[in-house]
């Protein structure tokens, strides 16, 4: 008789364990999002539970930095919009400023709001404030950006390294052993510059490749413009550049197109505009995915976690790089060179803010 009981124990244990686990393994974040494999520690069930009515603020780390992270805060204020059980969704902007950041978070934590999401400035810009507000009961959902601290609830982490890796191995394999590159990164000091450049830096590694510059561009069109104009009239014999956003790379685009000589390899993102270009001019290229409907999904994190649903701790977001064939699919002339793909926004939406 022990011994029936003991197994029923181990029984509803291991269904108890396998239902936690699938209903983790239920909550959709986004496509591509999948959980960190190896060691992922689950946020439990019901821990942040609340009531319907619902106060999420959110620490973005530049609205204005360029094209891409105004569309983040559109997806994520669109994402909130739908939800129902979502009273006010406060976005607070950082301007790329580490105190500000401290200040929204703190104001945040302030008005004692259920869930804070934030985009760090740097890698430890908002380290004491998200341990401020863990501490405080409220869940902190972190994403495009990494932190030195792992105070955060949970993490959707689009894969840096594997985002400069993938546009990396593709121009090793353009330009060959002994190519000659420009390096074209984006915020000095942001997390997600150095990590893409730390992947760039494993695909160079063994090779002979040689980097004739390596410029911050800032991620934004008028900056990289400026940059590669400087770059081409100094040396213009480059066989290949790596850049870490498609801004910088619609820019270097149109320096050569401007000189009317080739446009050499050059690496890419899901822009509308630099699709256009692709497309049209059908230069050498790959565009590595890193979609601003993460913003939706820090949104939906934040929304699983209120509802009492198990999430895991970290969250990873590789996708492979994208051909040309992939981008003609996406590719909307009837939009401006603005929008971002893959997106969530909404057709009605998507008119309003890129129609031409």
């Amino acid at each position: 008789m022990r011994l029936n009981k003991t197994a029923a124990a181990v029984a509803l244990l291991a269904a108890t364990f396998l239902s936690g686990a699938a209903l983790a393994e239920d909550v959709n974040l986004m496509d591509g999002v999948t959980p960190r494999a190896g060691d992922n520690p689950m946020v439990e069930a019901g821990k942040y539970k609340k009531d319907c009515g619902w106060v999420i603020g959110m620490s973005h780390f530049g609205v204005n930095a360029n094209t891409w992270t105004v569309q983040v805060a559109h997806e994520s204020e669109e994402a909130a919009a739908k939800n129902s059980c979502i009273n006010k969704f406060i976005l607070l902007d950082a301007a790329f400023d580490q105190k500000k950041q401290v200040a929204d978070i703190e104001d945040l934590i302030a008005q004692k709001v259920d869930a804070i999401i934030v985009q760090p400035v740097t890698s430890t810009s908002a380290n004491a404030s998200i341990e401020k507000a863990v501490a405080a009961g409220i869940p902190v959902v972190l994403h495009t950006g990494r932190i030195e601290s792992d105070a955060f609830t949970t993490e959707i982490q689009g894969g840096a390294e594997h985002f400069g890796k993938v546009m990396g191995d593709w121009l090793v394999d353009k330009v060959g052993n002994d190519g000659k590159i420009w390096v074209l990164r984006g915020l000095a000091g942001h997390p997600e510059d150095t990590n893409r450049y730390n992947g760039l830096k494993q695909s160079l590694e063994g090779t002979d490749i040689e980097v004739l510059a390596e410029e911050h561009g800032d991620w934004q069109y008028d900056k990289a413009k400026k940059l590669c104009e400087t770059l081409y009239l100094n040396n213009p014999s480059v066989d290949g550049i790596w850049s870490s956003g498609a801004d910088m790379t619609r820019a270097c685009v149109d320096v050569f197109k401007q000189f009317g000589t080739p446009i050499p390899p050059i690496s890419g993102e899901g822009n509308n505009g630099y699709f256009g270009q692709w497309i049209a001019d059908g230069f050498d290229s790959i565009s590595a995915e890193y979609a601003p409907a993460q913003g939706a999904a820090g949104v939906r994190a934040a929304v699983a976690l209120l509802e009492g649903k198990e999430l895991y701790k970290h969250y990873d977001y590789n996708p492979d790089g994208w051909t040309v064939e992939k981008a003609k699919e996406y590719y909307r002339p009837d939009l401006s060179a603005n929008v971002w793909w893959p997106t969530e926004l909404s057709e009605e939406k998507l008119q309003e803010l890129y129609g031409k």
